[in-house]
């Protein structure tokens, strides 16, 4: 899904921006989401942790891209699984918030924990339409968003990075490194011993 401001030359007389009321997604877009928020709190969002082929195929029917041994969890809420892609062994925890109005992918064995925010929407701030802008989010293999950590627009998480909780990447983060604070900072270099 696109944001109708996205389209060259819109004319926002003619299509008045969210801040004067108007829509920023079309009505067939916004049916859509609709039908994916029912689907996922009807026949997912309840679903004990061992459902998680259910919910896996609930999002693939969507258009998500799933590997069989992801793992999401019936809590996450997932703004439209199209923009999705999971990796082996992904896992998406209790609570996390994947508003991906642009692509978010997770790598293989990449983990993002309880409550963490995947957030590839802001808006442009210079224009007073204040029209939403979006971004990917590329989390690599082997990386770790801790619990309650926020992830932005044009984000990419290096192979093996680790997100301290509660920390906010606004910068892409680089591989094998240990990040905290807010904005996110380096602290040190991973040391994996076992790595897969």
């Amino acid at each position: 899904m696109r944001s109708r401001f996205a389209e060259p030359g819109l004319s926002v007389a003619r299509a008045p921006a969210p801040r004067l009321g108007g829509p920023t997604f079309s009505l067939g877009d916004r049916v859509r989401r609709l039908a994916w928020s029912a689907c996922w709190l009807l026949l997912a969002a309840w679903t004990p942790p061992a459902m998680r082929g259910w919910r896996r195929a609930l999002l693939r029917l969507f258009g998500a891209s799933i590997h069989p041994t992801a793992i999401i969890r019936g809590s996450a809420r997932i703004w439209w699984p199209a923009n999705l892609t999971m990796g082996a062994h992904a896992s998406m925890g209790p609570g996390v918030i994947c508003y991906n109005v642009a692509p978010v992918i997770i790598g293989d064995f990449a983990i993002v924990s309880q409550r963490a925010h995947l957030c590839t929407g802001t808006h442009d701030v210079d224009d007073d339409a204040f029209p939403l802008v979006a971004g990917p989010i590329r989390i690599g293999a082997g990386a770790w968003i801790a619990a309650e950590a926020f992830v932005g627009p044009n984000v990419e998480v290096g192979a093996h990075a680790v997100l301290g909780a509660r920390a906010v990447a606004a910068r892409s983060l680089e591989p094998h490194m240990i990040y905290v604070g807010n904005p996110a900072r380096a602290v040190r270099r991973r040391r994996l011993r076992n790595m897969l």
